[in-house]
């Protein structure tokens, strides 16, 4: 409750009050913070050569082939001199954390590029593969490894020894290649065709019973010579390969093409290694075979050794066997009646 006094003295007050109602007092306008009065002095030399290390980075045309790596060096070195002009001349803490923390993410994506483009060591009795087939269709090393590394062995066979028996070995179960030696594919004990080395032992089979499982060899092959082959589980290099676009297009892509070269050797038995190799370096003709049906074709339409001596003479007129043919088109072969 206000006394008689502090009513006395507000009564005053009122009384002095300017009388011009209309009168407002104008607050000193405060100068802008964000306005620059006077620019400051050009920053250490640090600060710009800092700058010109982003400036570089940013500028590396991507067609380098270590352009990642340049860009990460330079970004580094951009971080690092800020980082000593922040300490040094700015005594700034917020600069120089924000410049480590970028330091660090820069280094440990270098780190990682470098661990990328790492030696890869491919074991000896596989490089002679490497070079032939995977490395002229452009497959890393590092993606030839992942592939050769996981699930896939190296076996042997002695000579005289068989990889399939017609008839009794299912052809689910693995697809190889052969590394050395040579091995000789017969059908009801008259001779077919070689394979050699960096060729694909059961091309024909894997194609043809993609779609089929549970199917028999219908041919024989057996070591002429002492050899040793890789060897995948059929099961998971599918798994494997359906994850990989890349290397599935080239495993189809070079077994079209060993299925192509067998098919020569079909129409020519005494066909050489030499041959063979020459035949490697020239485009595959096609890129789908039943090639079980090829090397058993006599099977398909007679079961009598006349007109499988007859297919084995290359005889075509009078026969009733069809005729096989290659054609350089998208299907792999035709039959002519």
């Amino acid at each position: 409750m206000a006394t008689p006094t502090d009513m006395t003295t507000m009564f005053y007050t009122m009384l002095t009050a300017p009388l011009d109602r209309n009168a407002t007092a104008v607050p000193e306008a405060e100068p802008n913070g964000t306005t620059c009065e006077a620019w400051e002095e050009a920053h250490h030399l640090l600060f710009h050569l800092g700058n010109v290390c982003l400036a570089l980075g940013l500028v590396i045309p991507t067609t380098l082939g270590l352009h990642m790596i340049l860009l990460r060096i330079m970004l580094m070195a951009g971080c690092s001199l800020f980082i000593a002009w922040a300490t040094l001349y700015r005594c700034a803490m917020d600069i120089m954390i924000w410049n480590v923390v970028f330091l660090v993410i820069n280094f440990m994506h270098f780190s990682y590029l470098l661990y990328k483009r790492r030696p890869i060591k491919i074991d000896r009795e596989l490089r002679a593969m490497y070079k032939r087939m995977f490395e002229p269709l452009h497959v890393r090393e590092d993606m030839f490894q992942k592939l050769t590394g996981q699930f896939c062995t190296i076996e042997t066979l002695k000579k005289g020894e068989l990889y399939a028996a017609e008839d009794k070995t299912s052809v689910d179960e693995r697809l190889s290649i052969l590394l050395k030696g040579k091995m000789k594919v017969s059908y009801r004990g008259h001779f077919l065709h070689n394979i050699y080395t960096n060729a694909f032992i059961d091309s024909p089979e894997f194609r043809s019973t993609q779609m089929n499982r549970g199917e028999k060899f219908q041919v024989t092959i057996a070591a002429e010579e002492h050899c040793k082959f890789l060897c995948w589980s059929r099961e998971r290099l599918t798994y494997f390969l359906e994850s990989d676009s890349f290397l599935n297009e080239v495993f189809r892509y070079l077994i079209g093409k060993d299925i192509t070269n067998k098919l020569y050797s079909l129409n020519d038995p005494t066909l050489s290694d030499k041959a063979v190799k020459k035949m490697d370096r020239q485009p595959s003709l096609c890129s789908q075979l039943s090639m079980m049906q090829m090397r058993n074709s006599m099977a398909s339409t007679s079961d009598t050794d006349d007109a499988l001596n007859q297919f084995l003479r290359g005889s075509s007129t009078g026969s009733s066997l069809p005729v096989t043919q290659p054609i350089v088109c998208g299907q792999a072969y035709q039959q002519v009646p």
